[in-house]
């Protein structure tokens, strides 16, 4: 899982893998390690029983969780994205989550093997 923040919006994109696991109720996790010991953790899990997405920040840890249902329906359809815009204080928090395609440049040490197929436009509308 690949994690990009900016300002006040998170994106995560997922593998082919990672996009089954959480179909399958399971939990996507990623960690950075720092010098002295730090660990950012990053976590991307489903929740039964609610209707939106939901992030929050504790104990060196992102949390997003999505509805249940509506992760299953995305890993099985072709829909590329899930996103949400939560209230702040004085704003909103984007939170996009994504299917991961393979770079358009081929990159050393990127390793897309199990990224989802780009698809070629065909030119016709």
């Amino acid at each position: 899982m690949k994690l990009r923040i900016r300002g006040d919006s998170v994106r995560l994109r997922l593998t082919r893998g990672e996009v089954a696991n959480l179909a399958a109720g399971n939990a996507v996790e990623e960690a950075t390690r720092f010098p002295g010991g730090a660990r950012f953790r990053y976590v991307l899990r489903t929740r039964a029983g609610v209707a939106a997405v939901d992030a929050g920040f504790a104990a060196d840890t992102l949390t997003i969780e999505l509805p249940e249902i509506a992760a299953r329906e995305w890993a099985s359809s072709e829909r590329v994205e899930i996103r949400a815009l939560l209230p702040l204080s004085d704003g909103e928090l984007s939170v996009l989550v994504e299917k991961d395609f393979p770079c358009l440049t081929t990159r050393p040490g990127e390793d897309d093997s199990d990224a989802f197929p780009r698809i070629e436009p065909t030119g016709k509308c």
